[in-house]
């Protein structure tokens, strides 16, 4: 075995860390793990068409149903759905800002539901106070 920073061979077992052997070089005094495992987690695949469905309109509980997305809580029989959460705010981080108010956009989208902003006139029945 040699030390991935120095290459020496001189290497000495340093105790476990989470549950792997960890190893000190003598010579440069560095730590290091022989064996690394892949990083545990979801493939993009499965991130992609969970991201979709989102963009299409399903809720996230919806989507953790159909695609079986499971977090550490589902262990404890408790049903959240952050997992996909997080990952919708990690791609909604990466989005690029509102563009500036000079620029105005060539085509503007409106949506049918208007609401009501304000007080009622009156507080009761037929507009009898």
């Amino acid at each position: 075995m040699h030390c991935p920073y120095c290459k020496s061979t001189e290497i000495r077992k340093n105790g476990k860390r989470r549950g792997k052997q960890n190893h000190i070089c003598v010579s440069c005094s560095r730590q290091f793990i022989n064996v690394y495992s892949p990083p545990k987690g979801y493939s993009n695949e499965i991130k992609l068409e969970c991201l979709q469905a989102y963009v299409n309109g399903a809720g996230f509980r919806a989507i953790k149903r159909t695609k079986g997305v499971q977090t550490l809580a589902d262990s404890l029989t408790l049903r959240y759905h952050t997992t996909i959460i997080n990952w919708v705010k990690q791609v909604g981080e990466k989005l690029p800002d509102a563009p500036p108010i000079e620029e105005i956009p060539e085509v503007g989208e409106l949506d049918e539901l208007e609401t009501f902003v304000g007080s009622k006139k009156t507080k009761f029945g037929c507009g009898r106070q």
